[in-house]
Parts: structure tokens; C-alpha cells; sequence
């Protein structure tokens, strides 16, 4: 009998009250995985020309990006760089600096919201001519824009929208039908459409918005809450599967127009729609985060884009830095990936370099070796403890498992069964976790760790770290 380390030991041994157990049904694969699942807002206050920021995307893992950001889509002018409402632009942030600086480089599938809220002269609402001059730009500069989406979150009071009957969803409906989409598919008719739902909301949104509209693709943001609402127990361990409900609802609205299977797009997805706090640094939202994209690769999400990549600093001034949130950092944000410096809303500086993958950043990249084109879902059941939580997909020929031991205090063993697989010829285990996490509070950012078994018999058992995420990668 081989001898192996504390991580792993025979399932045989490992048979004991409490262990939980992971099963996988390699031999049915389901639902086709994407790379576009992972990406990253980009925004137009932020400096898209420096370095690195490429090059930190894409040790990242990231895939797809989505610009010029949120709410600023509706006050934003591509062609003059300029904003209505007399939000910040950074001078360097025009649509060529992004492509050429961060989008080309990286090789990133790109998004674009385009703006419905207000027109050149900001005396009305958006014009479609607007939109379908940047889509006739784009392709004429061979800028691959993929997705295009009419509006941000055109539903919601906070955007700037100056229609005569503003957030009306009959309104955005008929000026996407008559106008938004021909003018936009006769300047590129290989361009995606989309339009922003959001299921539930009142006054009634996607019933009319679905029903009315023309569109290729649906746009949809998740938050779990607002600031001074963070929960670290429920993001932990409840926020993603109230995520996976709402993508379930987004499903169900559609079918109920009659347009089941249209793709769905995650435009924004992060912890906190209000000021950033210490949450958004924190080991917390990470595992938040693998767990987001383990539901979106289930469900078969077609693209999204973690809210945000650069350029979202705060300090206690406005976020929430409640002692009740774990964490060690003075400064939050939205970013995935440290500004470097004080940036646009920033207070205090955070002590990284520009670049700098923070938590987040970590999840992603962990997630990157699992959410690859030309993979399937993989089935599973999870068993004897409920703070287990699970994801698998094909490898190759082998078969890759997302592990997270959603326990702050306990390390759990976990018995990995692989349906069709009696042995492996290699297992690695790459882990990210609070004990990594901690290091930050003396100004370590440490990345995951991996360790290669070799060889080994199935079933084996895996022992999970304290708030941990952990990919094992079994080659057979």
C-alpha cells in the first residue's frame, strides 16, 4: 500500500462518521462549457494605457471584457470621449486606447453597452444612430466587438435617462424594435443585439421588454445586496444559489415569451451594488465568485462579466469596514485586480502594485483551468455535509472538480468517486484559501498552491482547508 500525504488517504480509511462525499458521472456529460464566463468590466475612468493591465488579465484567466462600464453607458459618448451628466472620463480612456492597450493584447472577446439614456446634444434620449455609427466603427477598424447591449439597467431609477417617459419598459422596447436593432444589424449584421432584463421587477420589465423587443441575447446583473447589508455566512455559503435561482428566472421569462434557449449574458455580477466595502477584498467574495461561476457553467450562461476589473478603490469614508466582516484590508473596491494608487473615488491607497491579483482575481484564475472551450458539464452529487459544495467538467480525456469547503473553522475530508474512473495516472490539487487569504494582513498577496500527487486508486479522499476553493485535476 502507497503511503500518501495527509491530503489524501485511502477511501477506505477515510470511511468514518462526517465525511462527505463527491460523486461525478464522468460518463454523462451535459451542458457545453465556455471560456466567456470568465471576464471583466473595464470602465471609462480608468486609465486603459498603462501597463500591465493586460498582462494581469491574462494571468488572470480572463477571457472576455465588457466596456465603457455600468451606469456611465448612459451618459457616455464614444466619439467625443465625453459624458452627459458630468460624470469623470478619464482622457486616455477613449474606445481605440481600450482595444489597442487592453482588449487586443489580451485577445478578449469585448462587449459594448451602448447608450440609451441620453443623446449627443443630452437634451433627450439615446439615439440609435449614435450606436449604429460605433458599430459601423468598430467593424471598419476590425475591432471584434461580439456583444452589443442596448442600455444599462434601463429599468432602474439611478440611470440616467432622458426618454419622456423615462424606465418605461414599452419605451426601451419600441426603441429597440424600431430603432436600436435595424440600425445596428444593417451596420453589421453579424453583430449580437441584446437587451437588459431583469426578472421580478415592478413595474412589470421583462414581460413587455421580451415580448416587444428585438434582440439576439439578454443582458442581466446580480448583486446579492446593497452596502451595510453584507453578510459574510450568506455570501458564503447562500448568495450563489439565490444567483442560480435568478438565472432559473431569467430562463422562465423567457419562455414565457417564447423564446426559450436565447442566450443569457451576466453583465454585472460582484457582491455589492453600493460603495465597495471590506468584503470586496476578502477571501469571502472569492469563494462567492467560484461558486458564481461553477452555477453559471451549470446553467449553460453564454458570457458574463465580473463587476469590475480596475478602477474601483474606497475606504471607510463610504464603504462598510463593520468589524462583523472578516478581512484585514483598510481599502475595498469593486476591482478584481489592485489599481496600484488612489484612483477616481479612492481615499486611501492600497499598498499592491497596479496589477496585483486580489482575492477575486484568484478564484478566476483557478476557474480558468476548469470553465475551457470544447469541455461538458459533468453531473455530480454531494453528500454528508451541506458545507461542501461542488462542480465538475471534462479535462481533456480526464475530468476537472471544483471543490469548496465553505467552513470557516473545520477542515473537511470529502470522498471524490469518478463514475467510469477506477484510477488516475496524475492528481493535482490547486487550492486557494483563508489561510493564503490571511497572508495579505502583512502585505502577502499569495497566489494559489498546487501540488501534484502522481498516481493514484479511486475513490480517494481529498481533505478541504478552512474557506477554501480547490481544483482537482484527474488524468486517467
Amino acid at each position: 500500500m502507497r503511503t500518501l500525504p495527509i491530503v489524501f488517504m485511502l477511501a477506505a480509511q477515510a470511511a468514518t462518521a462526517g465525511t462527505a462525499s463527491v460523486t461525478v458521472n464522468r460518463q454523462s456529460p451535459s451542458i457545453a462549457v465556455t471560456d466567456q464566463i470568465l471576464g471583466m468590466n473595464m470602465v471609462n475612468w480608468f486609465n486603459p494605457t498603462q501597463a500591465g493591465m493586460a498582462s494581469a488579465l491574462r494571468a488572470g484567466g480572463i477571457a472576455a471584457l465588457r466596456w465603457p462600464g455600468g451606469s456611465a453607458s448612459d451618459t457616455f459618448h464614444w466619439q467625443t470621449n465625453s459624458d452627459c451628466n458630468g460624470g469623470y472620463v478619464d482622457a486616455n480612456a477613449s474606445f481605440d486606447n481600450f482595444f489597442a492597450n487592453i482588449a487586443l493584447p489580451l485577445g478578449a472577446d469585448v462587449a459594448v453597452t451602448v447608450n440609451y439614456g441620453s443623446n449627443m446634444a443630452c437634451t433627450g434620449g439615446g439615439d440609435p444612430a449614435e450606436a449604429a455609427s460605433w458599430v459601423a466603427y468598430a467593424l471598419a477598424h476590425g475591432d471584434k466587438v461580439s456583444h452589443w447591449t442596448v442600455g444599462n439597467e434601463s429599468y432602474g431609477t439611478w440611470e440616467y435617462d432622458l426618454h419622456a417617459a423615462p424606465y418605461d419598459a414599452a419605451t426601451y422596447a419600441n426603441a429597440v424594435a424600431g430603432g436600436y436593432y435595424p440600425q445596428m444589424k444593417a451596420a453589421d449584421p453579424t453583430a449580437l443585439v441584446g437587451v437588459v432584463v431583469q426578472p421580478g421587477w415592478s413595474p412589470a420589465w421583462d414581460p413587455i421588454v421580451l415580448s416587444q423587443a428585438s434582440y439576439d441575447f439578454v443582458e442581466y446583473h446580480y448583486y446579492p445586496y446593497g452596502t451595510g447589508w453584507e453578510n459574510d455566512s450568506y455570501l458564503v455559503g447562500d448568495a450563489s444559489q439565490d444567483f442560480a435561482a435568478q438565472i432559473a428566472a431569467v430562463k422562465a421569462d423567457l419562455s414565457a415569451a417564447g423564446r426559450a434557449g436565447t442566450p443569457i449574458y451576466v453583465g454585472e455580477l460582484g457582491s455589492v451594488s453600493g460603495a465597495a466595502g471590506k468584503q470586496t477584498t476578502s477571501i469571502t467574495q472569492a469563494l462567492f465568485a467560484g461558486q458564481a461561476l461553477g452555477e453559471m457553467m451549470n446553467a449553460g450562461v453564454a458570457r458574463a462579466t465580473w463587476w469590475l476589473g480596475f478602477g474601483g478603490c474606497s475606504d471607510a469614508s463610504s464603504g462598510n469596514f463593520s468589524s462583523s466582516l472578516y478581512g484585514w484590508q483598510t481599502f475595498g473596491g469593486y476591482m478584481a485586480f489592485s489599481d496600484g494608487t488612489p484612483e477616481y473615488g479612492c481615499y486611501s491607497a492600497p499598498v499592491t502594485s497596479l496589477g496585483t491579483p486580489l482575492p477575486t482575481a484568484r478564484a478566476f484564475a483557478l476557474f480558468s483551468t476548469v470553465a475551457r472551450d470544447g469541455e461538458n458539464v459533468l453531473p455530480l452529487t454531494s453528500t454528508g455535509n451541506a458545507s461542501v459544495r461542488a462542480y465538475a467538467a471534462t479535462h481533456g480525456a480526464g475530468t476537472a472538480v471544483v471543490l469548496f469547503n465553505l467552513s470557516q473553522a473545520k477542515t473537511l475530508p470529502v470522498t471524490l468517486i469518478i463514475k467510469g474512473m477506477v484510477s488516475a495516472s496524475d492528481v493535482s490539487v490547486s487550492t486557494y484559501n483563508k489561510a493564503i487569504y490571511d497572508r495579505s494582513r502583512n502585505g502577502v498577496w499569495a497566489g494559489p498552491v498546487t501540488t501534484d500527487y502522481g498516481a493514484l486508486a479511486l475513490p480517494t479522499t481529498i481533505s478541504l482547508t478552512p474557506w477554501s476553493m480547490n481544483v482537482v485535476i484527474l488524468t486517467p
